[in-house]
């Protein structure tokens, strides 16, 4: 049992599924994409400074620029980007919850797009999800949910699908920190502009927005995302990406413990629904990836 690897996958769990509460904090008290824009410059301005510092270089593979390209595009610009807007019409509960339908749609698009194949363990983590997100949709539309927003949240997660399928290998030739910064830069760029266009910059201090912004700028932008590149070397995609399962839990848990959103027995259902499906998708390619290295032995 490697319990280096699995201290790893947890920490990385709860930080990516903690950023939504903290995202939630922001943006009652300043302009989404402005905090994100900032937040992304300083997360850059530290992941680089500290790779050179550790003697990483700016010399990357063409796989790595490209998913320095793709990773500040999808996962930081379009992604993180509408979840911020997102977050100011719907609680951070549930956003965290349909982000977490990331791996759902990675199968479910490998399958209709790419030809991947599907084993039934897999379909049936996908019609599990499928279904505990109809659960929690189903209870929270009849309280009055944003529809926009759930909308600019199913974007956000569609985007981050998008990249995990096409870029591969981000982490492979070294730099993994410098890699990590400058994809900082690509989202702190994109959304610079974009905010310049659409935001006023209004902004009401208090203590919790500068912590929830400090939280968010080390933790669930910088490390987790240096822990999950980490944990990708160390264990390989197919069984790092298990650990997705957990942030339905640690999303809506960490909500309800800061923000004291409501958790009803029907997002209790669904989330549980949601990470069983999750769990069943990544196990099926975890069989298929030992199939594939037995078969090759």
């Amino acid at each position: 049992m490697d319990i280096r690897a699995i201290i790893m996958g947890l920490a990385f769990a709860l930080m990516w599924s903690s950023a939504f509460t903290s995202a939630r904090m922001i943006v009652v008290d300043a302009p989404p994409l402005a905090a994100l824009a900032l937040r992304f410059l300083v997360s850059g301005l530290l992941g680089v400074g500290i790779a050179a510092a550790l003697g990483q270089s700016w010399r990357l593979t063409p796989a790595q620029w490209r998913s320095v390209a793709i990773f500040g595009l999808c996962q930081n610009a379009l992604y993180l980007g509408l979840n911020f807007v997102a977050m100011q019409h719907v609680e951070a509960s549930l956003a965290a919850i349909i982000a977490s339908t990331m791996p759902l749609l990675v199968a479910l698009l490998g399958w209709l797009f790419l030809g991947q194949k599907i084993r039934p363990l897999g379909v049936a983590g996908l019609l599990a999800g499928t279904a505990g997100v109809a659960i929690i949709m189903g209870s929270r539309l009849s309280g009055g949910v944003s529809l926009s927003g759930l909308a600019l949240c199913g974007m956000g997660a569609l985007a981050l699908a998008v990249a995990t399928l096409t870029v591969r290998g981000a982490s492979s030739g070294g730099n993994v920190l410098m890699i990590v910064g400058l994809q900082m830069f690509v989202g702190a760029a994109i959304l610079g502009v974009v905010s310049a266009a659409t935001e006023t910059l209004a902004v009401r201090w208090s203590p919790r927005l500068v912590l929830a912004f400090a939280y968010t700028t080390l933790f669930p932008g910088l490390i987790a995302t240096w822990v999950w590149f980490r944990l990708v070397d160390r264990i390989g995609a197919v069984r790092a990406a298990t650990y997705h399962f957990l942030n339905p839990f640690f999303g809506v848990l960490v909500a309800s413990l800061l923000l004291a959103e409501h958790v009803g027995p029907a997002d209790v259902l669904g989330v549980a629904i949601v990470a069983a499906g999750i769990l069943a998708v990544q196990l099926s390619k975890a069989g298929e990836a030992a199939t594939a290295g037995a078969g090759t032995g």
